[in-house]
């Protein structure tokens, strides 16, 4: 069984930064793409960014140039580094991750949610 863990949220206000982590445990072999994704009051989860096992990244274009993903998979763990917040960024994100638990097994797994709330 493989575990997603997001921790890393909290209360800030406009301008401000937090840096999100998701560590996977479990049985792993190896972990494929990742992603961080949220879901505001109301609306659809939407894709926040996005990186590849080559670490290939892509960024929703509301989040370009604040965002970074970056991902350590020594310690399989992956991170979301959030500046310049603004209220419309409030939301909880979850992460995504494909996960190979073996040569010939693999899922997609996600994780509980943390939420990011920013003030005006």
């Amino acid at each position: 069984q493989v575990h997603l863990v997001e921790s890393g949220g909290g209360l800030v206000h406009t301008g401000g930064s937090l840096r999100l982590s998701c560590s996977a445990s479990g049985k792993i072999f190896w972990i494929n793409d990742m992603g961080w994704y949220r879901q505001a009051p109301g609306k659809q989860r939407e894709s926040v960014a996005t990186i590849s096992g080559s670490s290939h990244t892509n960024y929703a274009d509301s989040v370009k140039g604040r965002f970074t993903i970056s991902r350590d998979n020594e310690k399989n763990t992956m991170y979301l580094q959030m500046n310049s917040l603004k209220p419309e960024d409030t939301a909880v994100y979850y992460c995504n991750a494909d996960i190979s638990s073996s040569e010939f097994s693999r899922g997609d797994y996600w994780g509980q949610g943390t939420q990011v709330t920013v003030s005006s």
